[in-house]
């Protein structure tokens, strides 16, 4: 299909009429949405105007935006949004947070600290403990590597850190 002037002028007739490109297409016949699409960004046409649109120049403007007011509230502390769910619907409600409080392992006085024998991660067995020490970002980071009773990853002194009884942690708080 070629594009004659008579057509062209039709499609920016159409165009000028708020036509969309689908509407312009149909009447032309024989050219696609997209093709109608292509001739107008190659003619450089203006955005179509929007079929039974106010002009430009009647809109209302728009407002410009005032200066930020003042707070007239203290706000909290810290707060947090939580979503929950409620019924069929979520809700969200912001709650106030309390600082966690750190806690700190204090030793008993007669535990004795196993030396680590600072294996690497393709050092390790079925018999060696697997607890990791310092940053694995750096290059002194290793596994403890002590033994390890029966099918345990921790040393015996390692094991008591991880696997607190119930008690103990209730103590804590």
């Amino acid at each position: 299909m070629n594009w004659t002037d008579e057509r062209v002028e039709k499609l920016k007739k159409l165009w000028s009429e708020g036509l969309s490109a689908s509407q312009i297409a149909a009447q032309l016949g024989g050219v696609s949405r997209n093709a109608v699409i292509g001739k107008v960004h190659r003619l450089n046409l203006p955005g179509r105007a929007k079929a039974g649109s106010a002009p430009a120049s009647a809109r209302t403007p728009k407002r410009t935006p005032t200066a930020p007011r003042a707070p007239s509230f203290t706000p909290r502390v810290a707060t947090r949004t939580v979503a929950r769910p409620a019924g069929a619907t979520m809700v969200h409600e912001e709650m106030e947070v309390e600082g966690v409080e750190e806690t700190r392992y204090v030793s008993k006085s007669n535990v004795v600290v196993p030396i680590s024998r600072r294996l690497g991660l393709t050092e390790l067995t079925e018999r060696t403990c697997k607890w990791p020490v310092g940053d694995p970002l750096k290059d002194d980071f290793h596994f403890c590597g002590g033994e390890s009773p029966d099918s345990s990853p921790y040393c015996t002194y390692h094991q008591r850190l991880a696997y607190q009884p119930v008690a103990e942690r209730r103590k804590a708080r």
